[in-house]
């Protein structure tokens, strides 16, 4: 680390590196010239391992605390002192060296460009006694945005867990070497959320990424072997030692994409006793129009069917698909079913009752007595009309309008019932990049990403909003790739995004939280302004800070706090 942050790099972008501040003066720290005028950082080197021969074997097996500190692009260039004293406040807040503790950690702080800094820390007190490091980088981030606020910096976002794990320096180089345009981290990512948008279950999910390519890894329990608490993915290409995969849990690519919090987005269970709640089915009919479940119906029964062996079999997997099933039995023979109906949960008639459709009605093989013969057949390909198609996109326009009024009424009252919409939007956006192929919903889509997650890594409250919008990406979903693009008319679903990615800035400018405030911008203006001359306005588009009045702006382009390193 001192040759790294101290020395020469490959790239040339370090200009005259120096200590600017430490655990002791920075005259005794800063490393000696050689005759041929290389650094000597023997001395130095010493100095910083001292410590860990105190704690021998009760030390860390990773001693050396690395954080840098890098200014917003607007903020002044700073002065050696006055980033000498970040570096002591930052060391301050994180209780490695606190001022006035003479025993704390040993540190010292390198300057080699005008715009950021690197503290550096051994891990050892000077008395003999392990550092306390539990929850440094929050402990560091408040601190730094303290002092933003003190000095009149650039407001930065705050350690609120929103933000994806972003590619490390090795990963990037590696992807740079293998001329991929991004790192695996951020392929892997982007195909997680996209699979489990679309999916209604685990083993959807895990279906749908296993056709994309993706390899899949499971982590089983220690007392219940056959039960899987995890997962990891990996790109077939992307090896490391040994010529083996390199696989990221779904924690270290998200916060949202762990399982738990996948598995409560298929969730059937009733959220609560409050009637009018969601019902958080895999799929939900409250805000499908009828040709369009009347489509859904009729692709969930004929995939059933295929994958049944019998009628029990069959009707089984119908209940577990999340439809609503009415069995209609012999009167001679009370035992015998002679049909059934199946309906979508919320998808009701203008007398408030479900409606139902007989398996005639949603296609003429689709009658019990035909039915049999579909039993144990190969899966077919989705089979939607084009009618059924442009419907389907029509009832996500309508689900997106639908989330964006619900927003705009809980921007000032409640945000927080808000959130599972914002996060929900998230789904709409890749689904229909993926289905469609658009590349301004792709680039909307990845600009979004910050936008939808709620902050401290916690799962919004379902709402009737944000079922509304994933049952809308798992129609898409299921709908499939549109191979002619002119058989759907996308025009209404993204001015219907374009409003709500809009909405969701309002909302997160709203709770204070101005990087998602800038994410869902960014995605608003990608879709608003879709041509080549206006892309770059797309990139630099002003934001309402507050509501309701939208004259404050700010760039869009956020700071680059970056969380410590231990290595």
């Amino acid at each position: 680390m001192i040759r790294y942050v101290l020395g020469p790099d490959n790239h040339g972008k370090h200009h005259d590196p120096h200590v600017i501040a430490g655990f002791r003066p920075v005259e005794d720290l800063e490393p000696a010239r050689r005759s041929d005028g290389s650094p000597d950082f023997r001395t130095l080197d010493e100095l910083m391992m001292q410590p860990l021969a105190l704690l021998g074997e009760f030390g860390l097996t990773r001693p050396v605390w690395h954080y840098p500190i890098r200014a917003h692009p607007d903020d002044p260039i700073l002065t050696d002192e006055q980033w000498a004293e970040i570096a002591r406040e930052i060391m301050h807040a994180t209780g490695l060296a606190k001022k006035g503790d003479d025993d704390g950690c040993r540190w010292f702080a390198v300057r080699h460009a005008d715009d950021h800094i690197h503290l550096v820390a051994t891990l050892a007190r000077q008395d003999g006694q392990r550092p306390d490091i539990r929850n440094d980088a929050i402990k560091g981030r408040a601190a730094l945005r303290r002092i933003e606020r003190k000095n009149g910096f650039v407001q930065t976002a705050p350690a609120d867990r929103t933000a994806a794990k972003r590619p490390t320096r090795g990963e990037t180089e590696q992807a740079r070497r293998h001329h991929r345009p991004e790192a695996p981290r951020v392929s892997l990512r982007r195909h997680v959320i996209t699979c489990a948008a679309g999916a209604r279950s685990e083993k959807e999910f895990f279906s749908r990424l296993q056709d994309e390519g993706v390899l899949v890894k499971f982590r089983h329990s220690r007392q219940n072997p056959d039960q899987i608490t995890g997962y990891a993915v990996a790109l077939p290409a992307d090896t490391g030692r040994g010529n083996q995969p390199i696989y990221f849990s779904g924690g270290r690519l998200a916060p949202d994409l762990t399982l738990p919090k996948l598995r409560a987005r298929w969730s059937s269970a009733p959220s609560g006793h409050d009637p009018n709640g969601p019902s958080r089915h895999p799929l939900s009919g409250a805000q499908l129009s009828v040709g369009t479940a009347k489509a859904v119906l009729r692709q969930t029964v004929r995939t059933c069917a295929a994958e049944a062996t019998g009628t029990t079999d069959f009707l089984t997997r119908l209940d577990q698909a999340g439809l609503l099933l009415r069995v209609r039995h012999s009167d001679r023979t009370p035992g015998q079913v002679t049909g059934y109906a199946v309906t979508l949960p919320g998808h009701r008639d203008r007398d408030d009752q479900p409606r139902w459709y007989s398996g005639g009605q949603l296609a003429d093989d689709l009658t019990l007595p035909r039915l049999t013969r579909l039993f144990n057949q190969t899966e077919q390909e989705p089979d939607f009309t084009h009618e059924e198609l442009q419907a389907i996109y029509n009832d996500a326009a309508r689900a997106a309008d639908h989330a964006s009024d619900q927003i705009r009424r809980c921007i000032t009252l409640n945000p927080q019932a808000a959130r599972d919409a914002a996060w929900a939007a998230s789904d709409v956006l890749h689904v229909a990049a993926q289905t469609t192929g658009n590349p301004h919903l792709h680039r909307a889509a990845r600009a979004y990403d910050r936008a939808a997650r709620a902050p401290d890594g916690r799962t919004p409250k379902p709402t009737r909003a944000g079922e509304g919008l994933r049952t809308a990406a798992r129609v898409m979903a299921m709908a499939g790739l549109i191979q002619d693009k002119t058989t759907v008319d996308l025009l209404v679903l993204v001015a219907g995004l374009t409003a709500l990615t809009g909405t969701v800035a309002q909302l997160r400018a709203a709770e204070g939280r101005r990087a998602q405030a800038e994410a869902a911008a960014r995605s608003s203006a990608h879709l608003r302004y879709p041509d080549e001359t206006s892309r770059a306005r797309a990139t630099t588009a002003a934001v309402p800070l507050s509501v309701p009045e939208p004259r404050a702006k700010f760039s869009p382009r956020p700071a680059g706090r970056r969380q410590p390193r231990r290595g």
